[in-house]
């Protein structure tokens, strides 16, 4: 029996049974005079069970393993890993699609899914209220509102296990207060009015000041005693991102308040 013929009886390609061979899956057969393989019944049995080990989802070398055991222990020592990974993949489908019919859910509700994708309920929560304080004022939302919602959801998506936690610290205390989210609001309206100001500009003082009236004293205290513990390159590369694509003026006030927070100021 050639390749081919062999392949076609097994289902696979002849590109596959080259790669077994490669492996050591599949023993190469013994050659005709004219340099062809000979392939024969046990190569044929030896194939079939290679494919079923694979379609039961054993990688290759797994598949190696099971093959060198003639006792078979190996195999029930692969097949119970298998399994159990089975399990956790189920387990996590699950969560998954409990994810998805939450965010199912919330398409269906006024204002939907926020724009910038997918994010925790908290943070859900939160771009709910800022869509209700937006909806209230006015004209239109400030620029530097939705601006802010784009950082928090690239900061609870980035893999900065510190950040997130005091994200939601800091969100669980800053926005549970009475008239917190006026304020924010009052505090964007006053950056989006920096866009074309001087970096001397007294307005500048004045917004840096808003923006850290929003900001608890507790968690002020809290980022004021943590300054010198959450140094490092990636605090900096976090602030270079809050002044990022700003104009000089929105820049000078982001600074000024973080300074004032890390400083502890009110």
């Amino acid at each position: 029996m050639r390749i081919g013929e062999l392949a076609g009886m097994a289902g696979v390609s002849t590109r596959t049974i080259r790669h077994y061979h490669h492996l050591g899956l599949l023993p190469e057969p013994e050659r005709r005079a004219n340099g062809y393989r000979e392939y024969g019944l046990r190569d044929a049995v030896a194939l079939a069970r290679v494919r079923r080990l694979t379609e039961l989802g054993l990688g290759l070398e797994e598949v190696r393993d099971v093959l060198a055991d003639d006792a078979g222990r190996e195999l029930r020592e692969v097949l119970a890993e298998l399994d159990a990974d089975l399990a956790r993949q189920e387990e996590a489908l699950r969560a998954r699609r409990a994810r998805l019919a939450e965010l199912l859910r919330r398409t269906e509700e006024p204002g939907g899914l926020p724009e910038e994708g997918p994010v925790s309920e908290q943070l859900a929560e939160l771009f709910a209220e800022m869509a209700r304080a937006s909806a209230a004022l006015p004209g239109p939302e400030p620029a530097m509102a939705v601006r802010e919602r784009e950082i928090l959801a690239l900061l609870e998506a980035s893999g900065d296990g510190r950040a997130r936690g005091a994200m939601a610290a800091a969100l669980r205390e800053m926005f549970t207060e009475p008239g917190s989210m006026e304020r924010a609001y009052a505090a964007y309206g006053l950056l989006d009015a920096l866009a074309g100001a001087a970096v001397d500009d007294p307005r500048v003082a004045e917004a840096a000041r808003a923006m850290v009236e929003c900001v608890p004293e507790e968690v002020v205290a809290a980022i004021a005693a943590g300054a010198v513990e959450g140094s490092g390159r990636g605090a900096e590369v976090w602030a270079e991102l809050l002044v990022m694509e700003l104009a000089p003026a929105q820049a000078e006030a982001m600074r000024m308040a973080m300074r004032m927070i890390a400083e502890g100021e009110r």
